[in-house]
């Protein structure tokens, strides 16, 4: 009896708007230039509007809309981030060789940085290292290591303020 009131509540609310228009949600996302990896973002998608707890909707369809609106946007952002951190990092790898004190001094940060990713914790730099280093997403490594991507996400900004608090010191004169 449990199971068929569970899908019959699974029919009600934002799971069954995104139950009902999977197929628009996904061709939407596809044509807003998601392309494979359209059912990846509904699948981002119906995680962000199922986990957190909300109120009555007036029109759950264009919430689900514009749900999936801001996140192909945050995914233009992030896109658009990595072109310019990417650009960056190869104009700096076209500039003359370093001199052996610079590279010294580098080599001086380097170890505090790796201190201070240590510092955080073995699951922070873990996650820090499989998701900057690796490449991997941040669900996969959720999954991986058998916790929740809020811990994830948690755990990653953990590590960006230890390294926050020493580029600090980078910059200190």
């Amino acid at each position: 009896m449990t199971q068929a009131t569970d899908r019959d509540e699974a029919a009600h609310g934002i799971e069954g708007v995104l139950l009902a228009h999977r197929a628009q949600v996904v061709r939407f996302l596809e044509l807003r230039g998601a392309g494979d990896q359209a059912e990846d973002l509904f699948q981002d998608l119906w995680m962000r509007l199922t986990e957190r707890p909300t109120g009555p909707i007036a029109n759950p369809l264009s919430y689900v809309m514009r749900s999936a609106n801001n996140l192909m946007l945050d995914r233009y952002r992030a896109a658009r981030q990595r072109a310019l951190r990417d650009r960056a990092w190869s104009e700096t790898a076209a500039a003359e060789p370093p001199s052996a004190e610079r590279a010294l001094i580098s080599r001086e940060q380097l170890a505090i940085v790796e201190r201070t990713i240590a510092a955080t914790g073995e699951r922070s730099a873990h996650i820090f290292r499989r998701f900057r280093v690796d490449g991997v997403q941040q669900r996969d490594i959720a999954a991986e290591m058998g916790v929740s991507l809020s811990t994830v996400e948690a755990d990653l900004r953990k590590v960006y303020a230890a390294l926050a608090a020493a580029r600090r010191q980078f910059d200190a004169p």
